[in-house]
């Protein structure tokens, strides 16, 4: 095919996407925020010019960005069947004996049963994180868990809106639930819109606190963004959580990259039984919106954690790099600091004060090292090539 032949035809085929994604999407998008809504996002701190804005500003490659956009890494997607836990239910059914119980389903779909309170966190169960059904990020397996095989879950916990952690279909599953629905300023428009009765629906601001039975959930600041298909980008808040039980405490991460805030919850609420935190899907083209391995492993010490379980990684390719690499360096930078961290499968549960170790489940493929392809957020938002060493060379571990 001749290149200007071969260029229409791609410029057609994309036109005819953003068509369609528009014509699916736009009926399904948030509601306009109502006035007290939109009062309440206006009075937060994290309000300015309209929008949401991070403490520290987020610096991004994009040029090079877009010109590695389909660039493939060897490994990036599993060859084999990724090894699950499937069990129907049957374990969720029995009460953990700690009182703290972590499910892991890939990416950032995560149960967290504390102290008799039972918390679904960022609940994705389509086969796509895209608007579509035909086109975006697949899932490399379905959910270890169907909906209905769930225990009674009694919150439903959203980070933000983006497609990965925010899911139509999955909500609008829940919209018969016996649910209390907690999520950032802002998102709870998507969740009216979608069926949830607006009295089951609590939204937060960073540091504000919301009270569940026994459990108290704390937003917690992140350095991210927010946005489907709309014209508002940043229009709702994006925001990590702390837990805390009657005995136990954990804290999730949300997507974030590094940022100034972390010394100061673990100040406030740790120490922590447990940290999720978001350790996959990082480039170093965009290194403020992840925190890549080695700032997931730096984050769990500063929220003062005790044992970290590593998500956004195992289900979904959202970026350059191969689909265990993720959790390869978080264990290298993991020795070096000398952290606990379990890998559960994807569909098994953990108690984390009970479980000191992990078998290793993923197989052993090429990866590059915290010295090849290091991710180092910025200070201001202006780029910087400073790499901080680890203690010790992760590439040995």
């Amino acid at each position: 095919m001749r290149p200007w032949l071969l260029s229409a035809s791609l410029s057609a085929i994309a036109l005819s996407a953003l068509a369609a994604v528009l014509l699916y999407e736009c009926p399904k998008l948030a509601k306009e925020p109502s006035d007290e809504r939109l009062s309440r996002m206006r009075e937060s701190p994290q309000w300015s010019e309209g929008r949401f804005a991070n403490e520290q500003p987020m610096w991004t490659n994009t040029r090079s960005g877009l010109l590695r956009l389909l660039e493939s890494t060897p490994g990036e997607l599993p060859d084999a069947p990724v090894p699950v836990v499937i069990d129907g239910g049957k374990e969720l059914r029995i009460p953990a004996a700690s009182g703290l119980r972590v499910t892991w389903f890939g990416h950032f779909s995560v149960l967290v049963e504390i102290d008799g309170v039972t918390v679904l966190i960022d609940p994705v169960w389509s086969e796509r994180a895209s608007p579509l059904s035909w086109v975006g990020p697949k899932r490399w397996y379905p959910s270890p868990v169907g909906l209905p095989e769930l225990p009674r879950i009694d919150v439903v916990m959203i980070s933000h809106d983006h497609y990965d952690h925010l899911d139509r279909s999955t909500i609008a599953a829940m919209a018969n639930w016996d649910t209390t629905f907690v999520a950032p300023l802002g998102v709870g428009a998507y969740l009216e819109r979608w069926g949830i009765p607006a009295a089951r629906i609590v939204e937060l601001d960073w540091w504000q606190t919301a009270r569940v039975g026994s459990l108290e959930i704390i937003a917690t600041p992140a350095r991210h963004a927010s946005g489907r298909i709309s014209s508002q980008r940043d229009g709702t808040l994006w925001a990590g959580y702390a837990l805390l039980g009657a005995q136990h405490r954990a804290w999730y991460s949300g997507d974030t990259g590094f940022y100034s805030a972390l010394e100061e919850i673990g100040r406030r609420f740790g120490p922590f039984d447990v940290t999720l935190i978001e350790a996959g899907q990082y480039d170093a083209d965009w290194p403020d919106w992840h925190l890549g391995p080695e700032q997931a492993v730096e984050a769990h010490r500063l929220v003062r954690g005790q044992r970290m379980i590593p998500v956004h990684w195992g289900l979904l390719k959202l970026a350059h790099h191969s689909w265990t690499e993720p959790v390869e360096r978080v264990l290298a930078a993991a020795k070096c600091r000398n952290v606990d961290v379990l890998v559960p499968r994807p569909g098994e549960s953990i108690e984390p004060t009970r479980s000191s170790s992990s078998v290793r489940w993923w197989p052993e493929i090429p990866w590059r090292s915290a010295h090849e392809t290091p991710i180092v957020a910025t200070s201001d938002g202006i780029a910087s090539q400073r790499f901080e060493a680890l203690p010790c060379d992760p590439s040995s571990s």
